[in-house]
């Protein structure tokens, strides 16, 4: 085969989609006014060039991020109820007469 000549295309891939995802599809290559096949060879030659371990650390990096994002709202949750102010410590302990640590029904009743 002379050089600069692209090879045939003999090939066919055949994919299955739901009829909704092909129109959308379809109509996104009509606005680019390119075909199909053109925007499907063109994703294959992306993946084909793009180095096989790029989406591994970006896929890890998501999940770092989402771990951290989790980690902070369960954080924001809990840390109001974990903070303890003087205020509500010596409020607690006028309310315990009996300086047990525990607050009776008694306890709470008198005051």
């Amino acid at each position: 085969m002379p050089a600069g000549k692209p090879s045939k295309k003999t090939e066919t891939l055949e994919i299955r989609l739901p009829p909704e995802t092909k129109a959308a599809f379809m109509a996104r290559c009509q606005v680019s006014r390119r075909t199909a096949s053109e925007a499907l060879r063109g994703f294959i030659e992306q993946e084909l060039a793009a180095p096989r371990s790029a989406p591994r650390r970006r896929s890890l990096a998501l999940h770092a991020l989402a771990a951290a994002i989790a980690g902070l709202a369960v954080g924001a949750v809990a840390a109001p109820s974990l903070a303890r102010t003087a205020t509500s410590d010596a409020a607690f302990e006028r309310l315990d007469v009996n300086h047990d640590g525990v607050l009776s029904v008694e306890e709470f009743r008198a005051r």
